[in-house]
């Protein structure tokens, strides 16, 4: 027998989705029954099922698997309740231009046994609300009711196509149980919609009078300077954009970093930044904004000087969904950056090469001795203590963590997937574990805290069905993240499914971000000299959660609580040791110092 579920189910292989990460509830019925007809009649479900106790932590997974593999995944929910229960993984799977389709039964609209799936428990009229969408429309791509099974395949397929078009990001369907339970036949289950006949949009290029207008000023600005933020989401971007700094010597910075947009070995970039008053910028003559979302925060006085050209390429410029935003910008484009950044290399080929080689060796030189100020600076950093003369600093922490991850890993380093969510201190992180390789750190790109634990989950199946084995999956979180990320939930799931993960725990015991959010608007205020614990955003000694010894308990990781600098190599090692050699987490839980 097959049902609307069965056309679910095939339609979503068909059109290469590998994974669901679900939360069943009582809507689900027609799902639970087809798969096992499924594992009945062949042996193995359509679609790898994937059990998550969290639909946060369902979604966050589905969200690192988007990342790594560049394709959705789906998340199956229940009802209102666990729409809610996605929670801020929403925002994040918004905000990041994550690529999944979230489906969440409803409750059955009949009430006498008029159709299969009719009401028979108290809770399907508790759970029957009068918008269910409305609790994550403003998030969607786009927001769908399946009515029947004949045309459930197509619903299936619109939405996909919306997900994976420019700007990418969540799709939410819907339907009630009878609709799921309903009966279709072979004709039905045969006219699953042709995956090829639903491409996703080709994505957009630059017009020629914007090629020749930014290729020409780059040539002959004085210093031009590149920001970007979300370049290295399209991995093929990130060595156009390398070819693009090496060609006219344009320095580059990262500012609010998704991804990895440049190797950070490379002689042009200047680094990464969270906030606060950006160094280059006043210098800049020409201005490149390349898939930012927020390239510089105005109160800091970022306001390019006076006669800058700026321009900006991204896939939603004006940012659309945000309530406000705004650059002074000469020229604003709707483009794909990879391609962008193509046609500006063609575009540079054409020109005369005698009218800005002089700039360019000049401008090579300037960027020289400013990275190596930089660098100089960080290589400092990671010599230092904390005040206390015993907890190490978080840049010492991150050099410790960056040698054991090269000396134990069999790649070096060079094969290692880095999931970066420690809020306060994820510029440090980009900074000093300095990442090569296009996709091998990550953000959410939203701030929704907790993402980092399922996203790990997420990130290594995705590599297994992107054919790219990792050595070594690391979440750097705060201890305050770590509570954000269900973590009983996450850890359970990485033991069901083998993808075991490094976790470092930021332990500050509390929420810094909130206490630096009041110093900026009140920096002689009486709460500027207050301790975290005055605050209400400290956790305190006394009450600080076993973060490690929660992962042990849930999920069989390996735990260990650092408090010493002098601790962390050992500690940091062994860590691999485990997650490399007896494939379990490791959770090392990194006291330092205290807001």
């Amino acid at each position: 027998m097959y049902t609307t579920a069965s056309v679910f189910f095939k339609t979503l292989a068909e059109a290469g989705i590998t994974h669901a990460f679900v939360n069943w509830g009582s809507d689900h019925s027609a799902f639970l029954e087809d798969l096992h007809r499924q594992r009945t009649e062949d042996g193995k479900t359509l679609v790898e099922i994937v059990t998550c106790p969290s639909e946060y932590v369902a979604l966050s997974a589905a969200h690192g698997y988007g990342q790594v593999t560049g394709k959705p995944a789906a998340v199956i929910v229940h009802v209102d309740v666990g729409s809610q229960g996605l929670a801020g993984a929403v925002h994040n799977a918004d905000r990041g231009q994550v690529p999944v389709l979230i489906f969440a039964g409803s409750s059955p609209f009949t009430a006498n046994g008029e159709l299969r799936g009719s009401k028979n428990e108290f809770i399907m009229w508790l759970q029957d609300v009068p918008d269910q969408p409305a609790i994550v429309r403003q998030y969607m791509r786009y927001v769908a009711q399946i009515q029947s099974g004949k045309n459930a395949s197509k619903m299936i397929m619109r939405a996909l196509q919306i997900a994976t078009s420019q700007p990418k990001g969540p799709v939410y369907l819907w339907a009630r149980r009878e609709v799921t339970d309903e009966d279709v036949d072979d004709s039905t289950i045969n006219a699953v919609a042709p995956p090829k006949k639903w491409p996703s949009v080709t994505p957009g290029a630059l017009t020629p009078q914007a090629v020749e207008t930014i290729a020409t000023a780059l040539a002959n600005a004085e210093y031009p300077l590149i920001i970007t933020a979300n370049v290295g989401r399209n991995p093929a971007a990130v060595p156009l954009l390398a070819e693009l700094s090496s060609a006219l010597a344009i320095g580059v910075i990262s500012c609010a970093a998704s991804s990895v947009p440049l190797p950070a070995s490379h002689p042009h970039f200047l680094g990464y930044f969270f906030g606060g008053k950006l160094p280059y910028l006043p210098n800049a003559d020409v201005v490149l904004v390349i898939d930012t979302d927020v390239p510089w925060v105005d109160v800091f006085d970022n306001a390019p000087r006076t006669g800058t050209q700026v321009f900006v390429i991204d896939s939603d410029p004006l940012k659309r969904t945000f309530g406000f935003s705004h650059v002074d910008a000469d020229i604003l484009c709707t483009a794909d950056a990879a391609t962008a950044i193509r046609q500006l290399l063609d575009a540079v080929q054409m020109l005369d090469a005698h009218t800005y080689t002089t700039k360019v060796h000049a401008r090579a030189q300037t960027l020289a001795a400013t990275r190596a100020a930089w660098r100089a600076q960080l290589a400092h950093s990671e010599t230092l203590l904390a005040p206390d003369g015993a907890k190490p600093s978080v840049a010492l922490l991150l050099a410790r963590l960056r040698e054991a991850v090269v000396a134990q890993t069999p790649s070096r380093g060079q094969n290692v997937l880095w999931l970066n969510e420690a809020a306060s201190a994820s510029g440090h992180i980009w900074n000093h574990i300095a990442p090569e390789a296009p996709g091998s750190m990550f953000m959410s790109g939203g701030t929704s805290l907790g993402y980092v634990l399922g996203g790990s989950v997420g990130a290594s199946l995705g590599a297994r069905v992107a054919g790219r084995r990792y050595d070594l999956v690391v979440a750097l979180t705060g201890d305050g993240n770590f509570l954000f990320g269900a973590p009983t939930a996450a850890y359970w799931v990485a033991r069901r499914y083998d993808t075991p993960f490094l976790t470092v725990v930021f332990n500050n015991r509390g929420w810094f971000s909130p206490k630096y959010s009041m110093r900026a608007v009140h920096p002689t205020g009486l709460g500027s000299a207050a301790s975290g614990d005055k605050l209400t955003v400290g956790f305190g000694e006394e009450h600080n959660a076993d973060y490690a010894g929660v992962a042990a308990a849930a999920g069989g990781a390996w735990a260990r609580q650092v408090t010493r600098a002098d601790e962390l190599q050992e500690a940091f090692e062994e860590g691999v040791r485990v997650v490399l050699h007896e494939r379990r987490c490791a959770v090392i839980d990194c006291i330092i110092e205290s807001i």
